[in-house]
């Protein structure tokens, strides 16, 4: 389907979209790219982040190399600036579409309705890309009919051990059992084969305590 964005898609290439939406993230775990922004600057996530018993209150994105090298963070803040670039959305598909899996936000979350609206459009403008997006921001959850195909929003359980919501259709939470589902730590820390967190099949996925 040809959106508003297309036809700027068509022109635009590698170069310039860099030039926009600064480097992504490949880490090792991950089969794919992932996209990072500023955990300081999220919603929600830097209200749980004082609370002992959340996921956010020993954010992995706020420590190890995301704080040790200065030039993380200073990117991570160039592409939470870059959101608002009349391009954004055609820079990010360039970038993304011959992925054939992409993880949003390793680190940031959605800063508004406004940016969850354009990443449905990138979203739509990468139909061959599996798409996941966890979210803590409850508030920028789009209607569930205008969600692509190719896109799984989890919705993340604000409290460790805490109870399944039924805010919305896929979520993911975080456990200190054995009651995990995803088997990354069995795995050498990598997600090898598994694609739980892409597959709309799967409703919730639990990881262990970091």
């Amino acid at each position: 389907m040809r959106t508003l964005y297309s036809k700027t898609l068509e022109k635009m290439i590698i170069k310039d979209a860099l030039k926009i939406t600064d480097s992504f993230t490949k880490t090792s775990k991950m089969p794919g790219l992932s996209y990072s922004l500023p955990a300081w600057e999220c919603k929600t996530g830097w209200k749980l982040s004082k609370v002992p018993g959340t996921p956010c209150f020993s954010c992995y994105a706020k420590k190890g190399n995301y704080t040790r090298y200065p030039a993380i963070k200073e990117a991570q803040y160039r592409r939470l600036k870059a959101i608002e670039h009349p391009q954004w959305v055609e820079a990010m598909a360039t970038k993304i579409k011959n992925q054939k899996w992409f993880r949003w936000h390793d680190a940031g979350d959605v800063q508004s309705v406004e940016h969850m609206q354009k990443i449905l459009e990138v979203v739509r403008l990468t139909p061959e890309t599996r798409h996941w997006l966890p979210t803590q921001e409850r508030q920028f959850l789009p209607d569930p009919k205008d969600v692509p195909d190719n896109l799984v929003i989890r919705l993340s359980r604000s409290k460790i051990d805490g109870p399944s919501s039924s805010a919305w259709s896929h979520e993911s939470g975080v456990t200190t059992s054995d009651n995990r589902t995803c088997p990354a730590p069995d795995q050498g820390g990598k997600c090898l084969s598994c694609r739980k967190c892409w597959d709309k099949r799967v409703q919730t996925v639990v990881y262990g305590k970091h």
